[in-house]
Parts: structure tokens; C-alpha cells; sequence
């Protein structure tokens, strides 16, 4: 993409500056992190403010109820949010970088007009039951079963690691709808169903994390009936749909992230000349190196973003690249944080401590470095698949 930005960009720049320099001031002070209702409401607020002035979907096509930006505004939003220190996407991550966005893909038109607005107003929030006990890097393996009876699913099974699954009102739920056999291998026996989250049935369980937060929480299925309008996509066509999500939650899903660790990292470097450890040149070239490393998953960033723009809006392969790479960045930069700090490392309430633990996820969730290094290998470098 063209890395300089038009006076049509830079005007849209402005214009949002002077927004977001105008409603920043005016909200309410955040929640304490663990009241998981109040970040509900905090973050579905700010959905909604961005919504009312016109920046919610904004890189969604207008036929999904966004306003159809260019890649580049997109970013230059991404950028000047973050910059502001404005609220992220928070609660409804899964409803606005990925269920909706898959809705936006894959969904017809009547399951387009019931979801995506809704999201974008910040009306309702989403969680992602995909993985398993038995199921996390192999989610083809899923054994949580639904069973057609008349125009309902009859849903039997369970969930686990499902981000802000007590808040949620909808859940994109992978299912299994064939058994595996010889003809029908478990790849595709697999479909995806918006699942309403206050259905019969339903039993949900936080899980306490090692940052002593609960945004996780198991998900007990028991005879629970879906109606067979929701699902996205045919019949045992789940796991094609779900490639799509997956390729928004590790193409683009992370993009704001990557402006908030190069706000760390300035604040890092900020921090160690405050307190003496600037004069280290071994921890300076340390700094450097994962500054360099941010400008060029950030140069990533906008090539994903460009090339989803031409493809219809679907992220590519790049997105493992980024993924795989962003993990073990993010949790450089916290370990170098914990070097600035020296012994405020084991302030378990410092944020940087708090991120660091957090950190440590981030090889595993939206598919692990593993399965990012084979998708590498087989669908970028046309290696041929392990045994």
C-alpha cells in the first residue's frame, strides 16, 4: 500500500483529533478490571459514541453497516485512537473482529440485518465457543454435537478458554453435525451456529487466569436448541467459515495492539532513563531491536490490512505471519519491561506486570506458534504436510 498519506487522509486525521480530543475528557472513569459487567457497559458505550459519529465498522463495507473506509483511514483511526489513549474494543472483541466481520462474509442477508448492527451500536456483545478440552490446537477434533430435530439444533457438549462468555449475549459456537468417519474425515462434519447465550441450557463457569482476572470461563451445553436460521454457511460447511474467522483473528484482530505495545515501548524507554537503567547499553539495544521489530510488524500490519481490503475484506495467510511473530514480540517487550522495572517486577498491580503475565497466552490463543509455523510452511512456502 502507499506508506504517505493523501490531504484527503489528513484531513480525516484532523477531524478525528478534534473528535476524540472533544469525548475523551467527557467519560466516565473505567471500571475496576474485575467488574466484568461494568466493562461491559463501559466498552458497549464507547461502541456506541463511536457509532453515533460515525466511526463504528469504519473499514466495513456500507452493505454491513460500516462506512466503507479506505485500509489507510483504517489505520490512521487505529493509530489516533490508540495515540488518545481511547477505549479499546474491550467486551466485544469476538463480536466486532470476529463473529461480525464473519457474519459480514459468510451470512445471508436476513442473518446480516439481525447481527451486524447490533454489534456495531455496541447493543450486544459476543464470546467464541470453539475451543475444547479435548480440542484446542486440533479443533477439528471437537466433539460438541448438534443434532437437526425439526428447525433447531439440539446441542449437547462443552466450551472452554471463552473470552467474556458471562457477559455475552451470543456465542459463535462450532459444532459438530456429522460423525467422523471414512467418508466424511472430521474436517467436515463441522458447522457454525450464532448460539443466544441466555438459552435454555446454557451453564457458564469463570476461569480465573495467572493475572488473577476472570475473562474466561467454561461452557456447559445441555440440550440446548438453536435455531437452524443460524447457522452461518451449509450444513457441515463449519470448518470453510471458520477458516475466515480464524483468518480475522490473526490478520487483523491484533492490529490495535500493535499501536499500544509502541506507546509501552516509548514508555519504557521513558521509564529506564527516569531511573538509571538508560545508562545499560546492552538493555538500550534491546529497546532498539523491539522497536525495530514493532515498525515492521506494523509495515505487516498494513499490508494485511490492504490485502483483505482486496480480497473482499478476508485477511490472507499473512495473518500467521504477524500472529506468529506479534506472540513472542509482545512477551520480549514485557520481559524487557520487567528489566526496566528491576524489582517493581514483583509488583503483581503494576499494569506492566499484569501485561507481562497476560503475555504469556499469546503463543497459545487464536492458534498456537505451532500450528502458526505450519500454516507457514504448507499454504506460504508450499511445504508438504508433516506426518
Amino acid at each position: 500500500m502507499d506508506l504517505d498519506y493523501t490531504e484527503a487522509e489528513e484531513d480525516f486525521r484532523r477531524r478525528l483529533r478534534a473528535w476524540l480530543a472533544d469525548v475523551l475528557p467527557k467519560l466516565p472513569d473505567p471500571p475496576d478490571p474485575a467488574d466484568w459487567p461494568g466493562r461491559r457497559a463501559y466498552d458497549c458505550g464507547w461502541q456506541r459514541a463511536l457509532y453515533d459519529a460515525g466511526y463504528a465498522g469504519l473499514h466495513w463495507s456500507k452493505d454491513a453497516g460500516g462506512q466503507g473506509a479506505t485500509p489507510t483511514q483504517h489505520l490512521i483511526f487505529l493509530e489516533e485512537t490508540e495515540r488518545a489513549g481511547a477505549p479499546y474494543v474491550g467486551a466485544n472483541f469476538v463480536g466486532l473482529l470476529h463473529a461480525g466481520p464473519t457474519i459480514a462474509a459468510e451470512g445471508d442477508a436476513a442473518q446480516r440485518a439481525r447481527w451486524l448492527s447490533p454489534i456495531l451500536r455496541g447493543d450486544e456483545v459476543w464470546c467464541q465457543g470453539f475451543s475444547e478440552p479435548e480440542a484446542g490446537s486440533d479443533l477439528a477434533s471437537l466433539r460438541t454435537r448438534a443434532v437437526r430435530d425439526g428447525d433447531s439444533y439440539v446441542v449437547t457438549g462443552s466450551k472452554i478458554w471463552t473470552s467474556h462468555a458471562e457477559v455475552a449475549d451470543w456465542c459463535e459456537l462450532l459444532v459438530r453435525t456429522a460423525p467422523v468417519s471414512d467418508e466424511a474425515p472430521k474436517h467436515r462434519g463441522i458447522s457454525w451456529l450464532a448460539m443466544p447465550m441466555d438459552a435454555p441450557g446454557v451453564t457458564v463457569r469463570p476461569l480465573r487466569t495467572l493475572a488473577g482476572t476472570a475473562e474466561f470461563a467454561e461452557v456447559f451445553l445441555d440440550e440446548v436448541r438453536v435455531p437452524v436460521t443460524h447457522r452461518i454457511g451449509a450444513e457441515n460447511d463449519g470448518w470453510r467459515v471458520t477458516m475466515v474467522t480464524l483468518s480475522f483473528e490473526r490478520g487483523t484482530a491484533f492490529v490495535g495492539e500493535v499501536v499500544a505495545c509502541r506507546r509501552v515501548l516509548e514508555a519504557l524507554a521513558r521509564e529506564a532513563k527516569a531511573n538509571g537503567r538508560w545508562d545499560d547499553p546492552v538493555l538500550r539495544r534491546r529497546l532498539g531491536r523491539l522497536a525495530a521489530e514493532f515498525a515492521a510488524l506494523w509495515r505487516l500490519t498494513q499490508w494485511n490490512v490492504s490485502e483483505a481490503q482486496r480480497t473482499g475484506g478476508v485477511p490472507g495467510t499473512g495473518g500467521s505471519v504477524f500472529k506468529l511473530r506479534y506472540s513472542h514480540v509482545r512477551q520480549e517487550l514485557y520481559d524487557a519491561a520487567a528489566e526496566v522495572l528491576g524489582a517493581g517486577a514483583l509488583d503483581a498491580d503494576h499494569t506492566w506486570v499484569a501485561d507481562r503475565l497476560s503475555s504469556l497466552s499469546y503463543t497459545i490463543a487464536a492458534g498456537t506458534s505451532q500450528i502458526q509455523h505450519n500454516i507457514v510452511a504448507e499454504r506460504i512456502l508450499g511445504l508438504p504436510k508433516g506426518r
